[in-house]
């Protein structure tokens, strides 16, 4: 067998496959990245839904809610690249009203809060060039309703 006849096709196998190598690992990273920034949506929105169902008006149950959104991706360690600026609704009796008139609803009667969030999460530090069509973020929403309590007292 002559071995100067396969001599640096080592070399050129390397110089082909390597891109497509870390192209590989570059996309596993932003699957990755965005199924953790999925689950922390998901938590954040929530423990958000929750901490302002259990608060008796709607001021303190805003800021309850924004309070436990940084909370939550605080200890998952995630950034969002926009602004968190949650969406916050309601509903009295199973029909759809303002986030302060849920809180000022007769005790009695059913009603929830929901709270939607969306996060854009960046892939701008693990992007490559080689890799056409890759964006630089994505956006993750979560949408979470939680009812109030009917017997609590409200404002």
């Amino acid at each position: 067998m002559n071995r100067t006849a396969e001599r640096g096709s080592v070399s050129i196998e390397v110089a082909v496959l390597a891109p497509a190598f870390i192209a590989l690992m570059v996309l596993a990273g932003v699957v990755g990245r965005s199924a953790v920034a999925a689950e922390a949506i998901e938590a954040a929105a929530h423990d958000a839904a929750r901490a302002a169902s259990i608060s008796r008006d709607s001021v303190t149950a805003r800021e309850a809610a924004l309070e436990a959104i940084q909370d939550q991706l605080d200890w998952r360690g995630l950034a969002c690249a926009n602004e968190l600026s949650p969406e916050f609704t309601a509903k009295v009796g199973g029909t759809s009203t303002s986030f302060d008139d849920a809180f000022s609803s007769t005790i009695g009667t059913d009603a929830t809060v929901t709270v939607t969030l969306v996060c854009l999460v960046s892939f701008r530090d693990i992007s490559l060039d080689i890799l056409p069509g890759m964006p630089d973020e994505r956006q993750i929403s979560a949408t979470f309703t939680s009812p109030l309590d009917r017997y609590r007292g409200r404002q």
